[in-house]
């Protein structure tokens, strides 16, 4: 991306800050911080006392005086998929182990990426390490003690890819991938897969605004998962729970979170949840999805909102390890919702005000239907008619304008 000139007059001239998307290119070619950078000048004109950030130099940019860093890194990781496409290769009458290892690495980064940094980001090497997969399962070389693992390899990638898709607003193609998933998961007989699809399945009726679609998957998921001690169980509770609130039906709502908190006790860790990102449900994914559920229902007590805040700190540390930005700003349009429903319309703007923020690589389909969700709630009680509220459903209703579905290229 390359700032227009309008937009570098105004960081020049104008005070005006660079948003998220140029702010991580400014800090590495200056090496200070966006705060020290746009502090203002000392009337003396001695030089601030700012120390260059950790790993940047502005008088360093190159390696010595051969090639640029940037360049270097861009060669290098050329290489490394050269040498992976060498190595996928190399064993033409068999799969060796050091290629399951590969993929193992491979599937594990993306796993644990996908929840973290925009699709845009990941896009081309899920794709083509799905695509490695599904070439080994269909060359027939590999051997029955491997082929359980490629197919478990294959279920796993073929989620992430119809959450992908269910990300970039294209259900029709996310089911078709989630039925892919669900194939290879019977291929590997692996019943927690098996019950992780009908989960995805529901994740994208629900999203896509067929609640009792949601419900059906949900609770066919549930069936599945019912002997199983792992949290996916506890997941397709809460997709119950969180479908059924959608339908207004009040009593599985507090049936399903009640079942879900009563499993959390005796949770032992599976395969799947070793793994992390979207196949582990967290404690605090369990407190984001029962707050949606009630908040859906339009409750909006004090209770609640204690609740909906604990939510939102529950994803507030980037660094945490089942730390997701999507999470992170479903909890925070919950919240703006629960306090519109107990009257709070400022405590709600504050609440919205970071998602509305969020850069437009970010902006999925799920965090779009949650801020629309907010626009809608702003139509209706006594804070309608609020200038505050008019300023905000405008400013919900610009949100999903400049969301590009994927970069081109």
């Amino acid at each position: 991306m390359e700032p227009a000139p309008k937009t570098v007059e105004g960081w020049l001239y104008e005070g005006r800050k660079p948003q998220r998307a140029f702010r991580p290119v400014i800090v590495e070619m200056l090496g200070h911080s966006i705060e020290q950078l746009w502090t203002e000048v000392p009337d003396d004109d001695t030089e601030p006392p700012f120390v260059p950030l950790a790993g940047t130099s502005p008088a360093e940019p190159h390696v010595g005086s051969g090639m640029d860093l940037n360049e270097m890194k861009r060669t290098g990781a050329m290489a490394v998929r050269r040498a992976k496409d060498f190595l996928l290769g190399a064993d033409r009458e068999r799969v060796g182990e050091d290629t399951l290892g590969l993929l193992d690495d491979e599937v594990q980064r993306l796993v644990i990426e996908y929840p973290r940094v925009p699709l845009s980001a990941i896009w081309p090497d899920l794709l083509e390490t799905q695509d490695q997969v599904f070439r080994l399962l269909e060359g027939g070389r590999v051997r029955p003690s491997q082929l359980r693992d490629l197919n478990v390899k294959a279920a796993l990638l073929s989620f992430l890819v119809a959450k992908g898709f269910n990300d970039m607003e294209v259900p029709h193609e996310a089911m078709t991938m989630t039925r892919v998933a669900a194939a290879c998961a019977r291929e590997a007989e692996h019943p927690g897969l098996i019950a992780l699809t009908d989960g995805l399945k529901s994740l994208i009726a629900y999203w896509a605004d067929r609640p009792a679609d949601a419900y059906h998957y949900a609770d066919q998921g549930a069936a599945t998962a019912a002997n199983l001690h792992g949290t996916v169980g506890l997941w397709l509770l809460g997709l119950k729970a969180r479908a059924a609130a959608v339908l207004g039906d009040e009593e599985t709502v507090r049936t399903a979170n009640r079942q879900a908190s009563d499993r959390r006790e005796h949770v032992v860790l599976d395969d799947l949840d070793q793994l992390g990102g979207l196949f582990i449900y967290a404690p605090e994914k369990q407190l984001y999805y029962e707050v949606e559920s009630r908040a859906l229902l339009g409750h909006g007590d004090e209770p609640l909102s204690s609740t909906a805040e604990e939510a939102v700190a529950g994803f507030s540390d980037p660094t945490a390890p089942n730390w997701a930005f999507g999470d992170l700003a479903g909890t925070q349009c919950d919240l703006a919702l629960v306090r519109l429903y107990s009257g709070d319309l400022d405590g709600a703007a504050d609440a919205i005000r970071p998602v509305l923020d969020l850069p437009p690589s970010h902006r999925n389909n799920g965090i779009i239907v949650s801020a629309t969700r907010v626009k809608h709630a702003l139509t209706s009680g006594p804070a309608r008619t609020a200038v505050i509220a008019r300023d905000l459903r405008a400013e919900i209703e610009a949100f999903p304008t400049s969301r590009p579905a994927l970069p081109r290229g």
